[in-house]
């Protein structure tokens, strides 16, 4: 295999286990008929998006995509790679605030999805500043992240049954 791909594979294989639990709460828990609900939701979730946006834009400036990897004994990620892949996410995300608005049940799959990720990020950041000892791109916005994932995971529990 690919060194790069294997370095990506690798490296991205957290967010494949919290795809499946998404997958998993989309299909297991039903969504409730409130429109109000939803709407306090899809509010919740674009402000998650803005702050993944500047969490994205401070692992972009401080190589998150050299360091991450190297942590992990793997080649560095392309630029390239990196920028579309978070840009590709972010598109998938605001798309699905529009579908979740309309009620959607299928747009809850990349909401649960950001959710489980945003935690994720909350703790992991911070873990791998101590690994580093010391600042760990993504490490400033990560708390800020981490909080509006269990937020919106509150939110949507409540959302759906």
């Amino acid at each position: 295999m690919d060194e790069s791909l294997r370095s990506i594979l690798t490296g991205t294989a957290g967010l494949s286990a919290a795809a499946v639990v998404a997958l998993l709460l989309t299909i297991l828990r039903k969504p409730a008929d409130d429109p109000a609900s939803r709407d306090q939701t899809v509010r919740l979730f674009l402000t998650g998006l803005a702050v993944q946006c500047l969490h994205f834009m401070e692992e972009f400036v401080t190589r998150f995509h050299d360091r991450f990897p190297a942590l992990l004994g793997l080649p560095p990620w392309s630029e390239n790679f990196f920028v579309t892949f978070n840009l590709l996410w972010l598109t998938v995300w605001i798309l699905s605030a529009i579908g979740l608005q309309r009620g959607h049940r299928v747009a809850l799959f990349p909401v649960w999805f950001f959710a489980i990720a945003a935690m994720a990020n909350g703790l992991a950041h911070p873990l791998l500043a101590l690994a580093a000892r010391g600042y760990f791109p993504g490490l400033i916005t990560s708390p800020l992240v981490g909080l509006i994932g269990i937020l919106l995971w509150r939110r949507l529990m409540a959302l759906t049954r």
